[in-house]
């Protein structure tokens, strides 16, 4: 029986590490410090989720939550120093490609950290409801 939670937060990873990659590799977007940061939470994902669906590991959103919820927080903050004028003076970088830069803007409000935030809380999503599910059935056979 196909995980289907898991298979799903496999496939947004895959999808927007290989977005990242398009957006760097042939866009020639130079990533600010913020997009690295993200890279490195979101990219580990795409292996982690890749054996667990292989290996059918319900057990995985132990080690994937922090990993989304934390690149959900900083997706955020970096969308909102893009969107939000009061907190760019909270702005972290310093030298190098700005963070509240937007390579792209669709319809006013579609940018890079935005697809990346919906990225990270699609899979913090998924593995909320495969943890749902892991207890639901452990409790079904305790019971």
């Amino acid at each position: 029986m196909v995980n289907k939670p898991l298979l799903a937060a496999w496939l947004t990873a895959i999808m927007a590490t290989l977005g990242s990659l398009f957006f760097s590799e042939r866009m020639e977007f130079v990533p600010c410090t913020l997009c690295w940061y993200q890279r490195i939470l979101m990219y580990p994902l795409v292996v982690l989720l890749g054996i667990a669906f292989y290996r059918s590991d319900r057990h995985i959103y132990r080690y994937i939550l922090p990993l989304s919820l934390f690149g959900m927080g900083m997706s955020g903050y970096q969308y909102a120093l893009q969107k939000v004028p009061a907190v760019q003076k909270f702005e972290m970088c310093t030298s190098g490609v700005p963070c509240s830069g937007e390579y792209i803007n669709v319809f006013g409000f579609i940018t890079i950290p935005f697809l990346a935030l919906i990225a990270f809380t699609v899979v913090t999503v998924m593995m909320v409801i495969l943890w749902k599910k892991t207890a639901a059935s452990f409790l079904k056979t305790k019971g």
